[in-house]
């Protein structure tokens, strides 16, 4: 007989245990992540541009992020006098909290079942699952932006606050396009609940039992919404080609000009943390999520880390966009792509 399985919100103490340790571990592994990404970002340039990358600390440049993150941690922090003291300290908090909280409703595999006390429990591998939750992660990513603002306007400079400015213009041009990308997935999954539309993607395709050796994953049945999330994505957490709000050989370092120190290091801890939960969230929408050959959360590891490359592989490829550039691709291109593709997605479920 098949014991029964219980959720952990029976259980008050133990829910609560196990929640702290998900944040806990979620938490720690996304810093691990962050700080490796920096380390592979730059041997794989380095290797793309034919030379070797950090090598010297730790056997093979291993432990250059650990250096790195001493050095900034020691360094003097200089705060301008002519700055807002108070926004000036705020503003990089305001841009690595949202990044942090995103992956709070990303789900990074299947149940977990462990028995205690005689009893079968089965734990998500998500900390919390929001029947609203791919909207949680694009109103986070709004709220992004803010940090970058307050950035370029506390530190009372010029270079700074065109960088803050620029990044607002760029916010709000791409965030309507990615926004609209994802109705399509709404519309085929009918749900907002990420771990849903997992659920729906392990499913046979197109409903059949005969073609199940196919995987059904949004990739293949909206690969216009797929290109229109991960670029209109890079654009939103500032990867190069469109990192237009730094625009180091126009504005010295953008919206980060005056930061220095752990300061100036949380930006970029915040760009690394982004561009892991772009990774998760595209690997959730349109890959399937943990599904594959392996265990789930491998699975979802190996697709999230195969994002992280390509993003590295664009900015080692692609030379930075002009404003009006950027503009044009997201105004004229980009956003009207969006809607004919929830026209034809509309027009297509109607007639299966």
């Amino acid at each position: 007989m098949t014991p029964e399985v219980l959720t952990l919100s029976e259980t008050p103490w133990l829910f609560t245990g196990v929640m702290l340790g998900k944040i806990i571990v979620a938490f720690v592994a996304t810093l691990l992540i962050v700080a490796y990404a920096t380390y592979a970002e730059r041997k794989i340039i380095g290797r793309m541009q034919t030379r070797m990358g950090p090598n010297m600390t730790g056997p093979k440049g291993l432990l250059q992020p650990i250096a790195d993150g001493l050095k900034l941690f020691f360094k003097e922090d200089i705060i301008p006098s002519q700055s807002h003291w108070f926004a000036f300290i705020l503003a990089p908090m305001m841009i690595l909290a949202p990044a942090f909280v995103s992956i709070a409703v990303v789900p990074f595999g299947g149940d977990l079942q462990f028995t205690y006390d005689g009893t079968l429990y089965a734990v998500p591998m998500q900390i919390t699952d929001l029947n609203i939750g791919l909207l949680f992660i694009v109103a986070m990513a709004g709220l992004g932006v803010y940090g970058i603002v307050l950035a370029g306007l506390a530190s009372n400079s010029k270079y700074a606050l065109l960088g803050g400015i620029r990044s607002t213009a760029q916010m709000i041009s791409y965030e309507l396009a990615v926004g609209l990308s994802v109705v399509a997935i709404f519309m085929l999954s009918e749900t907002l609940s990420l771990r849903g539309i997992v659920a729906v993607q392990q499913l046979p395709l197109w409903g059949s039992d005969s073609l199940s050796f196919l995987p059904n994953w949004y990739i293949f049945t909206q690969p216009l919404a797929f290109c229109l999330f991960v670029v209109g994505s890079m654009a939103e957490i500032n990867r190069t080609p469109f990192d237009l709000p730094e625009a180091e050989t126009e504005l010295v370092s953008g919206f980060c000009t005056e930061y220095s120190a752990m300061k100036y290091a949380l930006f970029f801890m915040a760009e690394y943390a982004n561009m892991i939960t772009v990774s998760a969230v595209t690997t959730t929408l349109f890959l399937g999520g943990w599904g594959g050959p392996f265990w789930g959360w491998i699975n979802f590891l190996i697709k999230v880390f195969a994002f992280m490359f390509f993003f590295i592989w664009i900015r080692a490829t692609f030379p930075r966009l002009r404003y009006d550039q950027l503009m044009y691709l997201g105004w004229k291109i980009m956003l009207p792509l969006a809607l004919v593709n929830i026209v034809i997605t509309g027009i297509a479920i109607l007639l299966w």
